[in-house]
């Protein structure tokens, strides 16, 4: 088991260095973004549109890239056969739209595998897309970017919690220095570092972050002979806790009244959606809804009283989430045992929509309004 990586000193980040662009680039420009996890490959096409962007065309497919991963450290010939099937539909649409700006970037399972500069060799020969494979604290900031128009103004101490198919990033920021109607702006600032910026406004203060090696994937595998399944799911909720330990920015300090969670991740939009009894899933119901501790113990509860059979009957659950919902809700439940909070925001974006924010804040395309 890989222990979970942090920085030596919170905050201490050597600073990107960018090429600036060349000519500012034309609005109606489109730009994409391509996150290939340790379970789904994903990818949007957007157009910047005031101080957001309009999505053009998307793409999304379980293609289980980690599957094995855990007992050989190998990306299996299957898994990486049905990737690349997956990224030859993304280099269409690319050449389909005429998409110059990209950022097409792989995380956990290929920063893992042993074979993983063979496969991004294969890639670029075989579906034309050549990937990049991220670090852990680029992957955390671009969650945290992706949901900067989800923190209130009201907000003091933010957690943002990513969780992945191969591992969850967790982030912690103060942003009690910062005036209140310029917070979620502040977080937006963050596409460039964690470090101290030299900005002439008041920072978002990076207090701590961790990439813990559990994501819905991984930690599944871990304790799949595990045959009762509440028993599975305890067991997999206190080792995550466990992994938790280092990562302590306030552990004898509650949080304070200004305190909020951003979830970004699979299950907790699906957790979401069986809280509303959605019989479909609707983004627009889901992305920035808030939701109390209670509320996602009493979803997670009935996940459990339905048992496997139940779960994958669920049309909110459905055929390929129901594998991972509870290894995912056993992580939920861990990060509330250790931070209650009446407001977890949801929120249905992530590494996709963290790398077009980023591209497009540093070709200066995104007008600077309250979002």
């Amino acid at each position: 088991m890989m222990a979970p990586k942090r920085p030596e000193g919170a905050g201490a980040f050597l600073k990107p260095v960018e090429s600036p662009a060349p000519k500012p680039p034309d609005p109606s420009a489109l730009y994409a973004a391509l996150d290939l996890g340790t379970n789904s490959c994903r990818m949007l096409i957007a157009q910047p549109k005031g101080n957001q962007f309009h999505v053009v065309d998307s793409f999304s497919k379980s293609v289980q890239l980690g599957s094995g991963l855990e007992s050989t450290g190998r990306l299996s010939r299957g898994s990486m056969r049905r990737t690349i099937q997956a990224l030859r539909i993304c280099q269409q649409k690319l050449k389909r739209h005429k998409v110059q700006r990209m950022r097409l970037v792989a995380t956990e399972a290929c920063r893992r595998a042993k074979n993983s500069a063979e496969f991004i060799r294969q890639v670029r020969r075989e579906a034309g897309i050549q990937l990049e494979i991220i670090e852990t604290e680029e992957e955390a900031r671009l969650a945290v970017i992706s949901c900067a128009p989800l923190v209130s103004t009201k907000t003091e101490q933010l957690l943002v919690v990513d969780i992945g198919g191969g591992s969850t990033e967790l982030v912690w920021i103060d942003l009690s220095k910062v005036p209140k109607l310029d917070r979620p702006r502040a977080i937006m600032r963050l596409h460039s570092g964690f470090q101290k910026t030299d900005s002439p406004f008041p920072a978002a203060k990076v207090v701590d972050w961790i990439s813990v090696p559990l994501g819905v994937a991984t930690l599944r595998d871990q304790f799949r002979d595990v045959e009762d399944d509440s028993a599975r799911f305890a067991l997999m909720s206190w080792f995550f806790e466990e992994n938790l330990a280092e990562f302590a920015p306030y552990k004898d300090l509650p949080p304070s009244e200004g305190f909020q969670i951003v979830g970004t991740s699979g299950t907790v939009t699906t957790v979401a959606a069986s809280h509303l009894g959605l019989r479909r899933y609707d983004r627009t119901k889901v992305d920035g809804l808030r939701m109390t501790s209670a509320q996602i113990d009493k979803v997670i509860r009935g996940y459990l009283d339905l048992g496997p059979k139940g779960r994958r009957m669920d049309p909110r659950i459905g055929q390929d989430r129901q594998a991972l919902i509870m290894s995912g809700s056993a992580i939920l439940q861990a990060l509330l045992r250790v931070w209650p909070t009446d407001r977890l925001s949801v929120a249905d974006r992530g590494l996709r929509e963290g790398l077009l924010y980023a591209q497009m804040s540093r070709d200066g395309v995104l007008e600077d309004g309250p979002f």
